[in-house]
């Protein structure tokens, strides 16, 4: 926002040179925009010049005759007609042009959004809410749309009319167009004046709109939190000062918006009186005749509208090219870089990976992991020099307090983030020298937080391979133990699901993913607590079809219950980002450490 309260982009020049490239496929469209902008500014000007001759050469004329010839009067009011008719023809034009350019154009800046955004790291994710991202999508979009459908045009037309109508009045008599200089003074001090607060308050009046949509989006995903923990009177009294914020910054900017034009119109009143006396007496004085007063007076009713018009547009495109400022900004952010060589090739149900060479190398699902050191932020390491080995098919089981690293260790291992220092290899082969795509293709999570996507039963467990056939898509569910609930609903796998699998239980939605993990046939699975949210019944339930799931398989299991991590081939226990004790259960159990007083509850993990 600059000192005077006005919303304004930081690189004004920058962000209209990039929204000009959006705005480039539809140059010959703009063209014909501008020239029906000039011809219906120019119509508004000439009809009111017209008004000169109509009344020296017809009315004044006709003062008195009995029978006057009208025909050249009809000619004229016929010509006239046809200008203003032209005129509203060129305005009908540039607006529909626009609306059809501004339409298009904010599709194209979304779907670019929206294709950049899948390619961006999960870092930024991580760094930037939820609701400030929608805000994008939502509240900059619409202002931009809005801006050039009706803000560009609208405020070019207006300048236009301000420019023809003050040269035809300087042209009509200089003497008059002197007061109109002194009342354009005043015009533009109220402007400058109410303008400026306005455009300070709508700016506050976006922030909390933000704020706002923020809070209830976030009260609409934790509504079950805020019933059973009785929090409804506070946050219904949250909602309320948020609520109160918008409604006094809305107040505000619709108030001193709402002013303006009455001001304007009261001095426009003003500067008709005052032209319309001192014109009177330049008449009286035989220095102005009654042709030149009247169209003088018909363009001063015009020339006030414009100066309103290109103050309030003025202010709504600054406030949409900040918007746009932002929405670049996010195009701008860095996409994952992927130096990787290494392909992933798949022939029939076997996998395997395509070096640079063009040799190739089963997967067999071998993570190492050599002297690791990470830190989500430069300044604080998370991780501190972590060393450990999963065989091809071995059960890996990381367990220690919240925040330990864990869960970023199986963040590292698809890179999702990658590393500070050491090395991670899978297959013998760097990571990093593996296609980001094909790594992850390689590997299948089950997480704690069972998302689903809007869609059919069918659909979300083809989320896991989306060229998976029905067959495989049934054979995945028969894995997880999902095949005899899913029979039993209505549509069977042709039930929709709504609302993130409302309409299922928390154990449904859990045995969705996992068998969405199953379809994917991978070399390596992560289960980050997947079964923390599924009761002691439904997990015996699992039990078999997950051990047929893990099966040949390199499994890396995150668990709080380490009643399910008893059959790990190996427990690393992590602490403070270190691995202070592995082994085996028993190994483990006989070395009376942290991990036997997790197990025998002699320490909390927490």
């Amino acid at each position: 926002m600059s000192k005077k309260g006005r919303p304004m982009p930081g690189n004004l020049k920058a962000t209209l040179r990039r929204l000009l490239q959006y705005l480039r496929p539809y140059r010959l469209r703009l063209l014909l925009v501008l020239l029906a902008i000039l011809v219906s500014s120019g119509a508004a000007v000439a009809g009111s010049y017209y008004l000169k001759p109509l009344f020296n050469n017809y009315i004044m004329p006709f003062v008195g005759q009995q029978n006057p010839d009208l025909s050249g009067f009809i000619r004229l009011m016929t010509i006239m007609a046809g200008i203003y008719i032209l005129g509203a023809v060129c305005t009908y034009i540039y607006s529909r042009l626009m609306l059809v350019i501004s339409t298009n154009t904010l599709a194209q800046i979304r779907q670019d959004m929206f294709r950049h955004m899948q390619g961006l790291p999960l870092k930024y994710f991580d760094t930037h809410a939820h609701g400030e991202l929608m805000s994008l999508y939502t509240n900059d979009t619409d202002a931009l749309h809005d801006t050039l459908s009706m803000g560009l045009p609208q405020l070019l037309a207006s300048a236009v009319t301000l420019t023809g109508v003050f040269c035809a009045m300087l042209f009509l008599s200089p003497a008059l167009t002197v007061l109109v200089l002194v009342m354009l003074g005043v015009m533009l001090l109220a402007v400058r004046l109410i303008g400026r607060r306005s455009g300070y308050y709508f700016q506050r009046q976006q922030a909390a709109i933000g704020s706002l949509n923020g809070y209830v989006e976030e009260m609409i995903g934790g509504q079950k939190l805020v019933k059973v923990f009785q929090h409804e009177e506070a946050s219904k009294q949250d909602f309320a000062g948020l609520n109160a914020e918008l409604c006094r910054a809305s107040t505000s900017a619709h108030t001193f918006a709402n002013i303006l034009m009455p001001v304007m119109m009261n001095l426009s009143y003003i500067h008709y009186a005052l032209t319309a006396a001192l014109g009177a007496v330049l008449a009286v004085c035989g220095w102005l005749d009654l042709g030149t007063l009247a169209a003088f007076l018909q363009m001063t009713r015009q020339f006030a509208q414009p100066v309103t018009q290109i103050s309030q547009q003025f202010n709504n495109v600054l406030l949409a090219l900040a918007g746009a400022e932002r929405i670049f900004k996010m195009l701008d952010e860095k996409q994952e870089f992927d130096e990787g060589t290494v392909e992933l090739r798949r022939q029939g149900q076997e996998f395997s990976w395509q070096l640079p060479d063009g040799s190739t190398r089963p997967v067999r699902g071998e993570v190492r992991l050599q002297d690791v050191v990470f830190g989500y932020m430069p300044e604080k390491e998370v991780l501190h020099g972590v060393s450990f080995y999963a065989k091809p098919g071995q059960k890996i089981a990381l367990v220690g307090s919240t925040g330990a690293g864990k869960t970023t260790i199986t963040n590292l291992l698809n890179r999702f983030y990658d590393i500070g220092q050491g090395q991670i290899t899978y297959d013998g082969i760097d990571i990093r020298q593996i296609k980001k795509a094909d790594l992850r293709r390689s590997m299948a999570f089950v997480l704690q937080d069972s998302h689903l996507f809007s869609g059919t039963i069918r659909e979300n467990i083809r989320y896991g391979r989306l060229d998976a056939t029905d067959a495989e898509v049934e054979a995945a569910a028969r894995l997880a133990n999902a095949e005899h609930f899913i029979q039993n609903l209505p549509q069977g796998f042709e039930t929709l699901i709504s609302g993130d699998g409302g309409n299922l239980s928390q154990g449904q939605r859990q045995l969705l993913t996992i068998a969405r993990a199953a379809v994917a046939n991978p070399a390596v699975l992560v289960l980050d607590e997947a079964t923390s949210s599924i009761d002691t019944r439904t997990e015996a339930l699992i039990e078999k079809g997950m051990n047929r799931l893990m099966e040949g398989r390199t499994v890396f299991v995150i668990a709080h219950r380490l009643s399910t991590v008893r059959n790990a081939n190996a427990i690393l226990v992590i602490e403070d980002g270190r691995i202070i004790e592995r082994g085996d259960h028993a190994d483990l159990l006989q070395q009376h450490g942290r991990y036997y007083q997790l197990y025998t509850g002699l320490f909390e993990l927490a």
